[in-house]
């Protein structure tokens, strides 16, 4: 293995784990917080157990969150000097945004854990509240500062560097102004669907269990409303990358020639020696109605653009296609629920909805993979789109399969140890609750 490969394994391994806690990061507070409110404002307990619950998954979801996150800080400065050297400068405000966000949001969420009845009940709700702005604000800023990497702004070239540096102009880059909030609601959609999921397949074994109902519905609404969202969020930003980065648009949707009234494309298979597709079903006139509004407008084809700047095409494409088949089958999974809440009234009795839900658990999280698989490897050769190539940006330190193998081998056991945490603290739920309805009842 390369350096080079070996560095971007590397790269993309801690990216994709820490990316996890960070949506869990984002997504739960807004959970816990509803939780408390509805316990405020009925005085049922059972919501209180699940905001107390949900805030210390939260917190086992953070404190890994921020060590693997410094992880990424550092692998950011030793594996790729020249892209820090290069691009510092213009996007260290997003970065210093994010540290001041993550400190307020490690405050206040000690401040929630640990001021139950030691502060106001307002006091409290407003903590998480904090929380969860915090866990926004620091997500959207990063997100925001790897837009600028596919359209950077903010700074003219003298003698090969960047100069005249306008760190706002990059930050409110086009392509972050809505890469964000599609990430946004990529993490509340996945948090719900998981979090509905877990009490999906709880509600199985106990379908009459109040505790799991109350749980099932708040997490359910919430990634029901990001999951509609979604695709509209991903049809904004498909007709912003066909404007501002063709080429990846011409990827994604398997547009090899220029053509006006281009199909949508589903499926297919790239095949390298002939450069075409294979296996494609067409509807005919769909992309040039997508992205122009026009049955007619045209469409760039990737074989307008030098060969060496092609991003790997079947990888690309692919993770695209994924990506989007999981975002319609989680739109498709929140209308039948806001069906069968709104229409039968019997969600809770409905085993193949619950069970639909138990099989989507994951759904979420993966699509999120993929679709960063897509954008990242879309984006190649460049590390900053038309300035800085991937290979020009990598340490020229040997030996950076050692790293590779030791983080992947701490990242398996950090999974595990989460995983036994998570399992052991879902699994107290049941018994917990029911011990103190029994107590209320007596």
């Amino acid at each position: 293995m390369s350096d080079l490969l070996a560095a971007r394994s590397l790269m993309a391994m801690s990216l994709g784990f820490h990316i996890i806690f960070a949506m869990v990061s984002m997504a739960m507070p807004l959970l816990m917080i509803l939780a408390e409110w509805r316990w405020l404002k009925t005085g049922q307990d059972a919501y209180l157990i699940i905001a107390k619950r949900w805030a210390k998954g939260t917190a086992i979801f953070f404190a890994v969150g921020a060590v693997t996150g410094t992880v990424l800080s550092f692998q950011l400065g030793l594996l790729w000097p020249t892209f820090m050297a290069w691009a510092g400068p213009i996007i260290g405000l997003a970065f210093s945004i994010e540290g001041f966000a993550f400190f307020t949001e490690s405050i206040f969420l000690g401040i929630y854990l640990y001021g139950w009845r030691k502060v106001s009940p307002r006091a409290h709700l407003a903590a998480g509240g904090v929380v969860a702005l915090s866990g926004v604000v620091s997500g959207l800023v990063v997100v925001m500062a790897n837009g600028w990497m596919n359209t950077p702004r903010g700074f003219t070239i003298v003698d090969g560097m960047p100069s005249n540096i306008d760190p706002i102009a990059a930050l409110l880059n086009p392509s972050g102004l809505l890469q964000a909030p599609h990430m946004i609601l990529a993490a509340f959609a996945a948090t719900g669907f998981a979090v509905a999921g877990i009490h999906a397949f709880l509600l199985l074994r106990h379908p009459d269990n109040p505790f799991h109902q109350y749980a099932f519905k708040i997490a359910l609404s919430v990634g029901c409303v990001s999951a509609i969202l979604q695709p509209l969020s991903g049809d904004l930003l498909a007709k912003r990358v066909a404007e501002l980065q063709p080429l990846k648009l011409a990827v994604f949707e398997g547009q090899v020639q220029t053509q006006q009234g281009a199909p949508f494309r589903m499926g297919g298979i790239w095949n390298s020696e002939r450069e075409v597709f294979d296996y494609v079903l067409e509807i005919p006139y769909a992309l040039s109605l997508m992205l122009h509004l026009d049955p007619y407008g045209e469409v760039k084809g990737f074989k307008d653009f030098p060969k060496e700047n092609w991003p790997p095409i079947g990888i690309v494409r692919t993770a695209f296609q994924i990506m989007v088949l999981i975002g319609f089958l989680m739109m498709f999974l929140a209308l039948w629920a806001a069906w069968l809440t709104f229409g039968t009234r019997d969600i809770f009795q409905s085993k193949t909805f619950l069970r639909a839900m138990v099989a989507a658990t994951p759904l979420g999280f993966i699509a999120t993979e993929i679709g960063w698989v897509a954008t990242e490897v879309g984006r190649q050769p460049w590390v900053v789109v038309g300035y800085v190539k991937t290979a020009e940006a990598v340490t020229p330190m040997p030996g950076l399969t050692v790293p590779l193998i030791f983080f992947g081998a701490l990242y398996t056991f950090l999974a595990l140890i989460v995983t036994w945490l998570m399992f052991r603290h879902v699994a107290a739920t049941p018994d917990q609750f029911e011990m103190i309805v029994s107590a209320q009842a007596s």
